[in-house]
């Protein structure tokens, strides 16, 4: 079970975005890196493609960004907050922040 999952609200701890929240998009486990909405954007010159119905020009997009440079965002303290594992006595494991010991997954 990862910490971090797609769709879940993160805050960048270092870099030019540090400080910025955004939602996953994308997870890359294999390279351990994540596509951040908002966060690390980059330009990127693109060729006109008629066929495909692009016009070309400088896009912005978003990079990837390491894993150890994003935690997740705690809406109680409102604060970027580490995550565990817990099982449950069900065994159910399930995704659970330190602070407050509150479950990420409601």
């Amino acid at each position: 079970m990862h910490k971090i999952k797609k769709g879940d609200i993160v805050i960048a701890l270092a870099g030019k975005d540090k400080g910025k929240q955004g939602k996953v998009l994308r997870l890359l486990p294999s390279k351990s890196r994540a596509v951040v909405e908002g966060i690390n954007t980059v330009k990127k010159h693109v060729k006109p493609n008629p066929q495909k119905n692009v016009t070309g020009g400088i896009v912005a997009q978003e990079a990837s960004i390491n894993l150890s440079n994003i935690a997740l965002y705690n809406p109680l303290t409102k604060k970027a907050d580490k995550v565990r594992i817990k099982t449950l006595e069900d065994g159910r494991r399930v995704r659970v922040f330190k602070s407050n010991d509150e479950l990420v997954d409601i």
